[in-house]
């Protein structure tokens, strides 16, 4: 199980270190999608929203309630579900990234004894 050990549940648990490097790779996940992904995922929301509203209420779509939550609900759910992949991305990308690091660096050279 490698780092993994086991609570007094019985499952198993992910070491400190790895949920510390886990949580920071989600934060730089969550960012890269503030900078990139915010301004896209609200526009194609939005016309996910319309096109459903359009669907139900008709076109063009008349400016109720009903369907501007519609709209609305279409751009919530695409931010929360571009930020999910971008978070889980980050924080997938940070722990793979933390499991090679070891392996990477190379092997300490060990002292020669000289005998006189």
């Amino acid at each position: 199980m490698g780092n993994a050990t086991v609570n007094a549940t019985g499952t198993a648990t992910l070491g400190n270190r790895n949920k510390t490097v886990a949580i920071v790779g989600a934060a730089v996940g969550f960012v890269l999608f503030l900078a990139i992904a915010l301004l896209p995922s609200l526009v194609y929301g939005g016309y996910a929203g319309l096109l459903l509203a359009g669907g139900i209420f008709g076109t063009p779509v008349p400016a109720t309630l009903a369907a501007r939550g519609l709209v609305g609900f279409g751009m919530v759910l695409a931010v929360m579900a571009a930020a999910s992949v971008f978070t889980v991305a980050g924080a997938a990308s940070a722990s793979f990234l933390a499991h090679l690091a070891p392996k990477a660096q190379p092997e300490p050279q060990k002292a020669a004894v000289h005998a006189k």
